[in-house]
């Protein structure tokens, strides 16, 4: 039982690494090619986890096979265009000012429920308001409304906007992060100071806190804890 423990635990762990290597795209994301690596990958370190009569090294190289090739893959159709054309394949347009492209939907035995699903999914219920309809490599739809149907942003009425930024976390469940601190060039000093000023003894008591581009602080305090 030990024996079939620890094989567990070193297979997760490489399977664990190769998708790391992989990078951090979701399923749905992923080029076909990568889709096969990784489909592949739980399916060999299942077959040593099953049987603990393999020797743990004939899951193992395989593994790491295929993430080797999957990195010469995607270096190649990093470098080469004509490459990462054959390797992942070309978006395709569906629909083009306005009207479906039949023959492409015919070629890629994409009907037109599926269409219609994705567009409604986007906000874009009438394939009239489309521009371009493009059906990228790893099966997602990108939608580009006309420019009449789109939503009016602030830059069309000429209206000044403010700066917003992505504000930075500087506690999570009662741990600082100081490696935000430092990068907005402040101390633990002054988080004790903002946080006594909100009557908050210690940060062990916060939740989550972060500070905007604003320099506003938001804090929320752990169930059970109370401001002082």
């Amino acid at each position: 039982m030990l024996i079939v423990l620890v094989r567990t635990l070193i297979l997760y762990v490489f399977v664990v690494m190769a998708m790391r290597i992989m990078g951090k795209r979701q399923i749905g994301q992923l080029q076909p090619f990568e889709l096969v690596v990784t489909l592949m990958l739980s399916e060999l370190a299942a077959i040593p986890m099953e049987s603990p009569g393999i020797p743990l090294i004939n899951g193992i190289t395989p593994i790491l096979t295929l993430i080797a090739a999957q990195v010469i893959l995607s270096y190649i159709s990093l470098k080469s265009d004509r490459a990462r054309g054959f390797i992942c394949g070309t978006p395709s347009v569906l629909i083009e000012n306005g009207k479906i492209v039949e023959s492409e939907l015919k070629r890629l035995r994409y009907n037109l429920s599926d269409l219609m699903e994705q567009l409604r999914a986007k906000d874009v219920p009438n394939i009239s308001d489309v521009e371009f309809a493009i059906l990228e490599t790893s099966g997602q739809l990108s939608v580009i409304e006309k420019s009449q149907k789109r939503p009016v942003i602030p830059e069309d009425l000429n209206l000044p906007t403010k700066y917003e930024g992505l504000p930075y976390t500087l506690i999570m469940d009662g741990h600082v992060i100081h490696r935000n601190l430092a990068k907005l060039k402040l101390n633990i000093e002054w988080l004790y100071q903002e946080l006594e000023d909100l009557g908050i003894a210690s940060p062990k008591d916060v939740l989550f806190a972060c500070l905007d581009t604003e320099d506003k602080l938001f804090c929320q305090l752990k169930s059970g804890k109370e401001a002082k």
